[in-house]
């Protein structure tokens, strides 16, 4: 057994009971592992049509082959269930070293099934898993939540939590781990809050086998001299962080500001990442075994903490009209402690802000907060009432699509199937906003990176504005994705690494005969697959589709000016190039040709 450690938790919370299994090595090959592994189980063992917050909906925590192994980036895993927030299914991707270790445990995937009758959480310290009562923990935050149970347990354990927010059900939940890497999108943290299951901790002993050791170490270091020759791995991302965008996209007129309304932000440089770098950062920091260290440590008035990313100083900087960047660093710290996917709790409080400024949101709803574009005084306390549900953050807490609609105009809301899109105005990325209109998960940009070809130019520079043959630009990308997020690598070594790299790498470590080809074969298999589950949970093809404002407002002013996206000219083809019916259906000889 190579790369995976062939074994799977079954945690029964009602009966309190705890199994292991053999893992479906034939499946695992298949789906790889992690996103496309999860949805695999997901498929055979949960009714698509499942209430998400039910017990009978399932929470997955799925590791690949890559994680735990000497290569670049094996720490990710992946939390995968049915959405609350968007119906789709759901998987939400992690760095950290928390994933790492669940691996040295020597387990695979976790499958939680129903519903514990109080709170809980799951020991596990390689063959020793017990279900504890976690009664003392309820209610606390995430940092607190962690520390203790890091004092209790084994020395360097590793913590996987929900905040407040996960416990109040918010659909914008996330779940975090190592206090400050979040499984951000799609509400994962509310399945496990509906569980009862406070936090997972995790010690092992034991890494798993390699296939080939010395071609491992050649081909990792051959791997990591592509990586660190690279503009963006090797300069951009070690030196700003993810936060280098923010000045980059802001010059092409694409940083969406006032919820979408322009695509230029004034206030850009002052919450740059050259300027978050200047002024507040301390250090870089890594997840398990990377070289690239884009996370960022800062000063807060608090202390010191994890620091934002780029798609966090977009939703509550430009998004929200903010240039106060201490403002949102001290938003960004309250996100990790509730538990709250930093890009939706910002998209939805610039949603609120349109709606107040429309005069759908009235004055006394606020409790005397202030909830206005440019004024960052109450956005800290803003993300806490979502976390804890308080007065209108109970409203927001459901995420901007339901708080839009609550007022009656849903299209104030900036999401597709529900969930917020991020922060690149698809009006000056044509190909990225096609990508947003399709993925599976919802408004997405981590399902399908076309900002890498027309922002970086990376693999190679296209025209952003430009729509024929994004089809195909997208299908490549979503497809190379899905596999990546199976590896348990992190989607920015593909900014230096292609499909043939990842088939060396999974060979090397897990001793299959992957090529490039069957790469993005295995990508195209999960992408079915969870569009399928999402056909068979009620999610139709009308909802591939984009804010009424990105469609029919074009871009006020700026490089894009004049531009509206022109989705229409693209999803055709885009089916098309899939295998799909015209409908957007998956037909009977592409699922056949894909072994489904």
């Amino acid at each position: 057994m190579f790369g995976y450690n062939g074994k799977v938790l079954r945690i029964n919370l009602k009966e309190m009971s705890v199994k292991t299994e053999d893992l479906n090595m034939d499946m695992a090959k298949k789906y790889i592992g992690g996103r496309g592994l999860g949805t695999k189980i997901m498929m055979d063992e949960v009714d698509p049509k499942v209430d998400a917050l039910s017990p009978e909906n399932k929470l997955l925590i799925v590791t690949g082959p890559m994680t735990g192994n000497p290569v670049a980036t094996g720490g990710r895993y992946m939390v995968v269930t049915k959405s609350p927030l968007s119906d789709t299914i759901a998987s939400s991707n992690s760095g950290g070293r928390w994933g790492a270790e669940l691996k040295f445990a020597g387990y695979d995937v976790i499958i939680f099934e129903e519903k514990a009758e109080e709170p809980v959480y799951l020991s596990i310290e390689d063959d020793k898993v017990e279900i504890l009562p976690a009664n003392d923990l309820w209610g606390t935050t995430v940092s607190v939540t962690t520390k203790k149970l890091e004092e209790k347990h084994a020395k360097n354990c590793k913590v996987l939590a929900i905040g407040p927010a996960g416990e109040n059900l918010s659909l914008i939940a996330a779940v975090m781990n190592d206090e400050d890497r979040a499984a951000g999108r799609s509400g994962v943290g509310a399945v496990m809050g509906s569980k009862n299951l406070k936090a997972i901790v995790v010690k092992g002993s034991n890494k798993p086998k390699v296939f080939d050791d010395e071609k491992v170490k050649e081909t990792n270091k051959a791997q990591l001299a592509k990586i660190k020759e690279n503009g963006v791995t090797g300069q951009g991302l070690p030196t700003y962080g993810t936060a280098v965008l923010v000045n980059i996209l802001n010059e092409l007129g694409s940083l969406p500001t006032n919820n979408f309304q322009k695509g230029q932000f004034s206030g850009a440089e002052e919450i740059s990442g050259e300027t978050l770098a200047e002024k507040y950062l301390i250090k870089n920091t890594a997840c398990y075994r990377c070289p690239i260290a884009c996370g960022r440590y800062v000063k807060m008035e608090a202390g010191e903490g994890g620091g934002p990313e780029y798609e966090t100083l977009w939703a509550f900087g430009s998004d929200c009209g903010i240039s106060d960047l201490k403002a949102i660093i001290e938003a960004n710290y309250w996100c990790n402690e509730m538990g709250l996917d930093t890009i939706s709790t910002g998209a939805t409080i610039a949603a609120a802000i349109e709606l107040k400024e429309k005069g759908y949101i009235k004055e006394d709803e606020l409790d005397g907060l202030k909830l206005e574009f440019g004024n960052a005084t109450d956005i800290m306390e803003w993300t806490k009432r979502m976390g804890y549900r308080q007065g209108l953050g109970n409203k927001m807490a459901e995420g901007s699509y339901r708080l839009a609609e609550s007022y009656g105009v849903p299209e104030f809301s900036m999401s597709v199937k529900k969930l917020e899109i991020p922060a690149y105005d698809p009006r000056g990325t044509q190909g990225q906003g096609l990508q947003y209109a399709t993925a599976n998960r919802g408004g997405c940009h981590v399902r399908g990176y076309l900002i890498s070809p027309e922002v970086l130019g990376l693999p190679e520079a296209i025209d952003r504005f430009a729509t024929e043959g994004k089809e195909v630009w997208a299908k490549i990308f979503q497809d190379l994705t899905a596999s990546i997020d199976s590896l348990g690598v992190c989607l920015f070594t593909s900014f230096a690494l292609g499909a043939p790299d990842y088939a060396d790498m999974i060979n090397m470590v897990a001793g299959t005969d992957h090529t490039g080809d069957s790469i993005l074969e295995a990508g195209d298999r999960i992408w079915n697959l969870e569009r399928m589950f999402n056909l068979k949970a009620g999610v139709d093809p009308s909802q591939d589709t984009l804010p009424k404002r990105l469609l029919e407002e074009p871009v006020p002013e700026g490089p894009a000016k004049g531009w509206k996206h022109k989705l229409d000219e693209m999803l055709p083809k885009y089916y098309e190039v899939r295998g799909w019916t015209p409908e957007g259906i998956p037909t009977e000889e592409k699922l056949k040709a894909l072994g489904l």
